[in-house]
């Protein structure tokens, strides 16, 4: 009988062994990023290599920057990823996040039915294109999902002289999905709209679009990335988080990133910069 017992508790020690070990070695942080991250296939890529390299697992909640940046805020997430500078700098100066990094851009495209009822396409001035857009009533989908795309599609409306309020009607739609959706609802429907270059170059076989406008200046797109405050939220886990911050900013992430093509295309360009003092 006690020998029984004697391996009855030398085993449920053993399985708590192998738990405990199981347990310690379950690295994984969660990131909060764009849809366009995720969508353009850039996180297949070079996901896999960060695990390689440090054993951590990433799980990605692909959202629109505002949704990303908010997940951060309520500490949902250990590190945001996402493209809109100044929600990103304002998502910092509230101390929800410890710092912003470059790490890479692409540029916006607006794409179209190549029909191009607006009459613009080949054009490098997207300020220009809208308009057009709008005096003509071109349809135009609209990401609506406070993301980092549809924020810079309303700046560029407003560069434009164009206020949506006034100019409401059929032609302008917003559907409050990323930006797979809006492609396909913009192909579905022979409508413009605006996307990452990325996530275009990712999608552009599936649907009967093409750009319509590229090369203009205020197009361009920059990707930051930001551990949330730990001493705001101390279930971070910060230590995990930085790493994979700053295997993006290393060498080895940076060629990773610049080494994502799809059919001969780069998607996104690393920028990645010393950080300040350092």
């Amino acid at each position: 009988m006690m020998l029984m017992l004697r391996r009855t508790f030398l085993a449920f020690g053993l399985a708590a062994a192998l738990v405990g070990s199981a347990g310690a070695q379950d690295r994984s942080i969660v990131v909060a990023s764009t849809t366009s991250t995720q969508d353009s296939g850039l996180f297949d890529h070079i996901l896999p290599q960060f695990k390689a390299k440090t054993g951590i697992d990433v799980r990605v909640v692909a959202q629109g920057t505002g949704q990303a940046l908010d997940t951060g805020r309520r500490g949902d997430a250990d590190v945001v990823f996402v493209h809109a500078r100044p929600q990103e700098e304002k998502f910092v100066a509230d101390g929800d996040g410890v710092a912003r990094r470059d790490v890479m851009y692409n540029d916006f495209v607006l794409v179209g039915p190549k029909s191009d009822p607006a009459g613009i396409a080949g054009t490098r001035d997207i300020v220009a294109a809208l308009k057009a857009i709008q005096a003509k009533g071109a349809p135009f989908v609209s990401r609506g999902d406070r993301s980092g795309t549809h924020a810079a599609e309303l700046a560029l409306w407003k560069a434009a002289g164009v206020d949506l309020a006034a100019a409401e009607g059929p032609w302008y739609r917003e559907i409050g999905q990323g930006m797979g959706a809006a492609l396909n609802s913009a192909g579905a429907t022979g409508a413009y709209t605006l996307s990452d270059r990325g996530t275009w170059i990712s999608f552009k076989t599936k649907t009967d679009l093409a750009i319509a406008v590229q090369g203009d200046d205020r197009l361009r797109n920059p990707y930051g990335v930001i551990l949330v405050n730990p001493q705001k939220h101390p279930h971070v886990k910060a230590a995990d988080g930085q790493a994979f911050i700053d295997w993006l900013l290393s060498p080895e992430g940076q060629a990773a990133i610049a080494a994502y093509k799809i059919d001969g295309e780069q998607l996104f360009f690393p920028n990645a910069r010393p950080a300040a003092g350092g």
